[in-house]
């Protein structure tokens, strides 16, 4: 498929999108806080800067963007046709950047979820639902995705625990 804008104006479009407080971010965290919990946001002084950050639980959640976080398999990430090298570079940078503060978070005993866009669009309360069921069960890191059409919910590869 062409793009129908021009160079520029496809620059300045993506230069807006959000980093934070972003639409499947905004969800959880409503969903969250009607379940009765409680947290900070954007930890900045954690590795990563997680979403949200919840110390009674010793647990951070990432919502992340299956397009800038590189969702292998999901039907929400495709590569774009231009600028390809420019892309794959930019996203594994953004994987590497990923994977290294979620080992860095559980050197330091943190748990972590990433609870991503996909689960968000197929059903946000169920996904946060898991979230809770994760958040009370004291488990390991896990993420939430959407696999050939099925919400589940696994461990983070990188994570240990």
């Amino acid at each position: 498929m062409v793009d129908v804008m021009d160079a520029g104006t496809r620059s300045a479009l993506m230069s807006r999108i959000q980093a934070k407080n972003t639409k499947p971010e905004l969800i959880v965290r409503r969903q969250l806080w009607r379940y009765g919990y409680r947290f900070h946001l954007h930890g900045r002084k954690l590795p990563g800067k997680p979403d949200i950050v919840l110390p009674k639980w010793k647990a951070v959640v990432f919502v992340h963007g299956c397009f800038w976080h590189r969702h292998e398999g999901c039907p929400h990430f495709r590569l774009p046709k231009t600028r390809t090298q420019f892309w794959d570079d930019k996203l594994r940078r953004n994987r590497e950047r990923d994977t290294a503060a979620v080992v860095a978070l559980g050197e330091m005993h943190w748990r972590v979820a990433i609870v991503w866009e996909c689960s968000i669009r197929a059903n946000h309360i169920a996904a946060v639902e898991q979230l809770s069921t994760w958040l009370r069960a004291g488990s390991g890191s896990m993420q939430i995705e959407v696999l050939d059409g099925v919400m589940v919910q696994e461990p983070i590869p990188t994570a240990t625990g």
